[in-house]
């Protein structure tokens, strides 16, 4: 796993026909409202081929990497505490309006996009898109056992998806294992050697050292840190 965050912020962006952005994580959670034009974008919940109006959810340390297609695309960032739940794509019937409350206030313009965004159907292009839905389903999926059933060689496999999200398919089941231990662990009680037995880890220390990978912090750190628990003692 990458070691170090890109920056994100509230803004806009513009991207040329052409442009490429290498496979990069952020520690924010944000979502990317399309402008207009159109990209490619395969990170950690899929493959994605947006468009005008769409918008992409990413959590706090997701990866993925952005393919600009023909006449490039602009792009309205708006970081989000609270992330609205889905599959990781949406869509707004009118970004204009949103981009218009953006230039007044972030939180208008956030205001805006919840009451606007509805959640659209996730689309499989080909087979790396499938492996990709049935790791982030089962984070324990054997790949051999995959590759065998859908008459692929596991070198193509392996080959084909790091082509497609710049990963292979092993680093990102070990990813989609990491995120779900680590909404276990900020999100509730259990203890440390439970949730790495539950998620597929061989110990707690191997899902330590992964959640220290993905993250830049162990889960002592996040458990600590948990907001829902500080509010809880803070109201007691």
């Amino acid at each position: 796993m990458m070691g170090g965050f890109a920056r994100i912020s509230n803004g806009h962006e513009r991207w040329k026909c052409g442009a490429r952005i290498p496979r990069h994580r952020h520690d924010l959670a944000y979502v990317a409202l399309v402008l207009s034009g159109s990209y490619e974008e395969c990170g950690s919940r899929g493959r994605f081929r947006v468009r005008a109006g769409d918008v992409l959810l990413h959590d706090a340390f997701d990866a993925h990497l952005n393919c600009f297609q023909s006449g490039g695309a602009q792009i309205l960032n708006l970081v989000l505490a609270d992330m609205p739940a889905g599959s990781g794509i949406g869509r707004v019937a009118n970004p204009d309006a949103i981009w218009r409350a953006a230039e007044r206030d972030d939180t208008e313009a956030g205001i805006h996009l919840r009451a606007q965004l509805r959640e659209v159907r996730r689309i499989s292009y080909d087979w790396p898109d499938e492996l990709a839905r049935d790791l982030l389903a089962d984070p324990n999926c054997r790949l051999d056992a995959w590759a065998h059933a859908h008459r692929l060689a596991p070198e193509t496999v392996s080959r084909s998806f790091g082509k497609v999200f710049g990963v292979t398919p092993a680093s990102f089941r070990l990813e989609a294992r990491t995120r779900r231990a680590f909404a276990m662990i900020t999100n509730g009680e259990a203890p440390f050697a439970m949730i790495a037995a539950i998620t597929g880890f061989s110990d707690q220390a191997h899902m330590s050292r992964a959640v220290l990978a993905l993250t830049g912090a162990p889960p002592g750190h996040w458990r600590r840190s948990n907001r829902f628990k500080t509010e809880c003692a803070c109201a007691a």
